[in-house]
């Protein structure tokens, strides 16, 4: 009888420590997948950026990237809804704030404007494009070195009301775009939006190498 208690024993204890093992091998296991999702499991971008909108520049070739913008919170049109442009002149504003009649007027009609931060509201701004004739109005953070933040564009309680849509771009985008137009002597670079990346994961998507998102 003492025998067959010990085989008992030690088969309980065997039992026990094999249950043990497995559970802190599984634990971290599903921890690092769960952690991963995102990245690895070809999840859909639009689980992680929500109503974020996405775009692409054509032309010039240094700026062949796909770039974020976060759409204006209570104000304009819809990107996906109500505006599609494929190769469609993506025009910096002079001056770049955007606030009053701008010195490049004609080259904005039809087009879609690119202007900073700052000196007037969003919504002031995109009432402006919408004046000049743009087709569409994209703000960037007047800060160059914005490579994180994105700041939600909302009505300024005004009650006008704009029917072109308007997005939020990085700062450190705006900067790079600008000033490769810039040094290419270019007015424009062409784009497609909103670029469909539903299904793409994001360590597949051509970021621009500048910014990490």
């Amino acid at each position: 009888m003492l025998r067959k208690s010990n085989k008992n024993t030690t088969f309980k204890i065997n039992v026990v420590l094999f249950v043990f093992i497995v559970f802190n091998f599984m634990v971290p296991l599903v921890n690092t997948v769960a952690n991963n999702l995102h990245t690895y499991d070809g999840v859909s971008s639009a689980d992680i950026v929500a109503s974020d909108v996405f775009f692409e520049i054509v032309e010039p070739e240094e700026l062949g990237y796909t770039y974020r913008i976060r759409p204006a919170k209570d104000f304009g049109a819809d990107f996906n809804e109500t505006f599609y442009g494929q190769g469609i002149p993506l025009v910096p504003v002079e001056p770049a704030c955007g606030c009053g009649w701008p010195e490049n007027a004609e080259e904005l009609e039809g087009s879609i404007a690119l202007v900073e931060r700052g000196e007037c509201s969003f919504l002031s701004k995109t009432v402006k494009a919408e004046e000049v004739g743009a087709r569409a109005i994209i703000v960037s953070n007047h800060d160059p070195e914005s490579d994180e933040f994105y700041i939600e564009m909302i009505d300024d309680n005004t009650f006008r009301e704009v029917n072109i849509p308007a997005g939020f771009l990085l700062g450190k985008n705006g900067y790079m775009i600008r000033k490769t137009l810039e040094r290419l002597q270019r007015k424009y670079a062409l784009v497609n939006i909103p670029v469909n990346l539903t299904y793409v994961p994001l360590h597949k998507m051509n970021q621009p190498p500048w910014l990490g998102w």
